[in-house]
């Protein structure tokens, strides 16, 4: 426990030293502050900035509340999700590289306690941005689109969670079995390029974990079918263990390749 500590407080001090503990949850709280109010007011934007012959009327379809915020998860889908790849990828192998990690190896140390801490900090950093932006997007959509019940929105929240953390444990898992390069790629692959193979052929299944921001999606309209969706979130937590326990696998071996 004293190890996870102070691996922790290391992890920490770095975090904050490179600001990612400012910066990260600026962006999510960006695009959940700008979703709701771009859509409200882009008729106005583009009537004023949209060198429009006079008296034409721009009409939009009007947005439901669920609509929005899903608007905003989309944003968090591919710029949230990148940020997170670029800025974690090399979480563990970046340390092999520079030769952080044979200062750590030297001493007597627990490799669960080791990805442990850093999976502790990519959860306050990712989770903890993710409902900063969210919350603020909920805040600014209540106030122009109508209020959204609290029950299926703490639901919704929750299962966006769960595949944030499917996320930080393909993110740890590359860094620990391959080099900041090949992780960063790997990690893009698999979590933009799939979820977009996913959106292209997923009619063929309902059950994956890269369903789950869908299925948070459902939830919020309060029509999830619950068979998938239970099977899904069940898939995915063992996907999140089977991860982490191939992280401190993959630590653990490749300490040969830490820099002297």
């Amino acid at each position: 426990m004293n190890t996870f500590l102070v691996l922790f407080q290391k992890e920490w001090r770095e975090n904050i030293r490179n600001f990612k503990i400012l910066w990260i949850p600026l962006v999510f709280i960006l695009f959940g502050i700008t979703e709701p109010v771009m859509n409200y007011y882009m008729p106005q934007i583009l009537s004023s900035v949209g060198n429009l012959p006079e008296g034409t009327v721009i009409e939009f379809p009007s947005m439901t509340s669920e609509q929005i915020l899903m608007s905003t998860i989309s944003q968090y889908q591919l710029i949230g999700m990148l940020v997170v790849i670029l800025a974690f990828s090399g979480i563990i192998s970046r340390e092999r590289k520079n030769g952080t990690a044979t200062l750590l190896y030297v001493r007597p140390l627990s490799f669960t306690g080791y990805v442990g801490s850093k999976l502790a900090i990519l959860s306050i950093i990712v989770l903890g941005s993710f409902i900063l932006g969210i919350v603020a997007s909920l805040y600014y959509t209540s106030i122009l689109f109508g209020a959204i019940d609290f029950l299926s929105f703490i639901e919704f929240t929750s299962i966006y969670v769960l595949w944030l953390l499917f996320v930080i444990s393909i993110v740890l898992f590359t860094s620990a079995a391959l080099s900041t390069g090949m992780a960063s790629s790997v990690s893009f692959v698999l979590v933009i390029i799939v979820q977009v193979i996913d959106g292209l052929l997923g009619t063929y299944w309902t059950i994956s974990p890269w369903k789950l921001p869908m299925y948070a999606g459902y939830v919020l309209n309060g029509d999830v079918e619950s068979s998938s969706y239970i099977w899904s979130i069940l898939i995915t937590i063992l996907a999140i263990s089977f991860l982490l326990m191939g992280a401190v696998f993959f630590t653990k071996n490749n300490v040969w390749k830490a820099k002297i």
